[in-house]
């Protein structure tokens, strides 16, 4: 999934890049697919791939998470 996202990324940019360098009439098209090909596809499946194996609920904030960072504030500060 690493190389997947990698070479997606890379032909989005190279797509982004040789539209920007060649003038011919699909120039505009080819930035288009590669900025839509960023945001459409590579983010996302960057994204599923960075967080498949984690637990949502550690990062939101809860009320147990709250009573967790407080009592770890006043360890610290002691």
């Amino acid at each position: 999934m690493k190389y997947i996202v990698f070479i997606l990324f890379l032909a989005s940019i190279g797509s982004i890049i040789y539209g920007y360098m060649v003038e011919s009439d699909i120039s505009q098209k080819l930035i288009g697919f590669g900025v839509a090909g960023l945001f459409l596809v590579v983010f996302p499946l960057f994204s599923y791939y960075r967080w498949k194996d984690k637990n949502l609920k550690d990062y939101m904030l809860t009320k147990e998470n709250l009573d967790k960072m407080r009592e770890n504030q006043k360890r610290n500060k002691i």
